[in-house]
């Protein structure tokens, strides 16, 4: 069960594979907890590549092998190297470097990545003598009372969003307690924070969140801690089919997670090549995201269903990590905006106007 989650076969040059299993063992002991799942930012950091470095197989395998452990572990892990991956494309990764405002450490603390939006709920930037302040409302701040530092996004003026980076325990943060009442990713506080005049240093001008390649990346890197809750799930089910003697069924759905999750690794798999060699930039990255999570979360909702009519209520009702793993998937995966996703994939192929297929 706790054999890390690799996305390509064969022996070589695959350094990153080393760390794998005791990063699974660390995050396996995280029982669920938020607090410990944060010791497990640097030596994730440390073990980690970035995005398009030559080395992106490494780093799904890493979210992956993360995913299959422990759901929240994921969680939180992989905001604060997609935060690493923000820093780094936008040039301020220095080492040791400290910059304005309030003595922002860009080499270490704990990261967030803040960029959701919600009806009603509107965070401004404001710059005054060349300094940015943060005024109004952002939504899904995970972990907002318990990380340093966050990127965080917000409207600069009507239509244009910009990247900041924000100390998170600056007096102007206003939490928002007892909001959060999801039973999946329940430690995984995501309520909305209010900002109040909070000094922020931009990260690339405006819209360049959105536009740069990495946005995509970072997309594949949440489906990739999607397939490794999916592989737990599925690891449980063949366990249990091994347990006792599998009829035509318990073969039926072994098979179909099979063919799931095998074709989720290869999208996965193919997508780091594509972006070490270049062919993940501007609306080819935007598309494979797309396609990459929509397989994802597909394989995802597959292997929760084969779980749930393969192995019954009773895991679910007597083992706490199979109960925890199954409405956390529920929880996380809904990051994928099924149909609506869907749909937008549809719009950018008749877009490009050739034929995709």
């Amino acid at each position: 069960m706790n054999r890390p989650v690799l996305l390509a076969s064969g022996t070589g040059p695959y350094p990153h594979r080393d760390a794998l299993s005791d990063l699974m063992a660390m995050a396996a002991d995280t029982n669920g907890s938020a607090v410990t799942s944060l010791l497990l930012l640097k030596p994730a950091a440390d073990a980690a590549e970035l995005p398009g470095s030559g080395r992106t197989l490494g780093l799904l395998e890493l979210l992956a092998t993360l995913g299959a452990a422990d759901l929240t572990a994921a969680r939180v892990v992989e905001p604060h190297l997609d935060a690493r991956a923000i820093l780094a494309q936008a040039g301020e990764l220095p080492a040791g470097h400290a910059g304005p405002p309030g003595g922002i450490d860009f080499a270490s603390g704990t990261w967030g990545v803040y960029a959701a939006e919600a009806p009603g709920q509107e965070l401004r930037a404001e710059e005054h003598d060349g300094a940015w302040q943060l005024s109004g409302r952002k939504p899904w701040c995970s972990l907002a009372d318990q990380l340093d530092y966050a990127v965080v996004t917000a409207h600069t003026t009507p239509g244009n969003r910009r990247a900041f980076a924000v100390d998170l325990r600056h007096p102007g943060i206003e939490l928002s307690g007892g909001t959060w009442v999801s039973r999946g990713l329940a430690a995984v506080d995501s309520s909305p924070v209010g900002f109040r005049e909070v000094p922020a240093f931009p990260l690339g001008a405006d819209n360049w969140y959105l536009q740069r390649d990495g946005f995509a990346w970072g997309g594949i890197g949440v489906a990739a801690c999607w397939f490794g809750g999916a592989v737990a799930l599925a690891r449980r089910l063949f366990e249990a089919s091994r347990q006792r003697t599998p009829d035509q069924i318990a073969h039926m759905l072994l098979g179909e997670a099979d063919l799931s999750l095998q074709a989720a690794a290869s999208v996965l798999a193919s997508a780091a090549s594509d972006i070490d060699d270049g062919r993940a930039g501007g609306g080819n990255g935007a598309v494979l995201a797309q396609r990459v999570r929509g397989v994802v979360a597909s394989t995802v909702e597959k292997v929760l269903e084969a779980a749930a009519h393969g192995l019954g209520p009773g895991p679910l009702t007597s083992e706490e990590e199979h109960a925890r793993r199954v409405a956390d998937l529920q929880v996380y995966v809904r990051q994928h905006h099924a149909e609506r996703d869907a749909a937008a994939l549809g719009e950018m192929l008749l877009g490009r106007g050739a034929m995709p297929w």
